[in-house]
């Protein structure tokens, strides 16, 4: 079955350990026939994607770590003419240096633009999930093994079954079957405060209900008045807001390709005494 690599995105802090580490092992070591110096700029074999949603003072980020999936099905080997990608049978894709020609065949094919050109040395270049090391004793891979947090693993793939089952890939559609999963990859978010304009106080316990095809989800604002509809399937919602003794308020076709801050939400009193 192979190696796989599993990451937490709940457990990553951005601390950026990990590229700084990959960046470490191979920017100026030669490790032929795994891979030749990585050049000090323009090449991350592995990369922190920062994500911010929201805008202030309702922000959230998370960070996603990114690197080549050592694919089942890789394209980078399947369009090489040189034969220089290849799938190990403990999972890993190398791409051999000596091999390789520079035609960057592999770098077009790659979906995930995990495979970079040096023009230096005219060949293509990737990770290689550190096989020069594991190959010779080394337990992990610098990156897992500079992760503080454990949100990066490295394992075989029946041991990580726990983690994999209910994982996701990048881009499952390419059909290449990634071999980098992940979980807690957050969904968007519709966020705001409310509060009464009058009494220029917050309204807590106010009950909020957002919409989309059907499905409802509904929480209440907290002591600050705050609301926050997280993990959020992308697409349309409707959202409504109401409390005791006031109007309701309703925002209607809400975009949540993004994360979205509804700011500051101001309620009318109700002109009916019982609502």
């Amino acid at each position: 079955m192979g190696k796989v690599f599993t990451i937490d995105v709940s457990k990553c802090n951005g601390c950026f350990n990990c590229q700084l580490a990959c960046k470490d092992e191979h920017v100026g070591n030669d490790w032929t026939p795994y891979a030749k110096p990585q050049p000090e700029i323009g090449q991350f074999w592995m990369k922190l994607q920062e994500n911010t949603g929201g805008t202030i003072p309702k922000v959230r980020i998370h960070y996603i770590p990114q690197m080549c999936n050592h694919c089942e099905k890789p394209a980078c080997a399947a369009v090489c003419p040189f034969e220089a990608n290849y799938r190990r049978s403990d999972g890993f894709v190398i791409l051999d240096p000596e091999k390789c020609g520079g035609c960057q065949s592999c770098r077009k094919a790659c979906p995930y633009g995990a495979v970079y050109y040096n023009e230096e040395l005219n060949i293509c270049q990737k990770c290689t999930g550190c096989a020069h090391l594991l190959d010779n004793g080394y337990p992990l891979p610098r990156c897992v093994e500079a992760c503080p947090t454990e949100a990066l693993q490295l394992g075989e793939e029946e041991d990580m079954q726990d983690f994999i089952i209910g994982a996701t890939v990048r881009m499952p559609q390419t059909g290449q079957r990634p071999r980098v999963f992940y979980r807690n990859i957050p969904g968007k978010f519709i966020a705001g405060t409310v509060y009464d304009p009058d009494e220029k106080e917050v309204i807590t316990g106010a009950r909020c209900r957002a919409t989309n095809g059907g499905k409802t989800v509904e929480v209440s604002t907290d002591e600050y008045g705050d609301f926050w509809f997280n993990d959020l399937a992308m697409g349309i919602y409707d959202v409504v807001i109401e409390a005791k003794g006031y109007d309701y308020k309703t925002f209607e076709a809400i975009n949540a390709q993004a994360d979205v801050n509804l700011g500051d939400i101001p309620l009318t009193k109700a002109t009916k005494p019982d609502r």
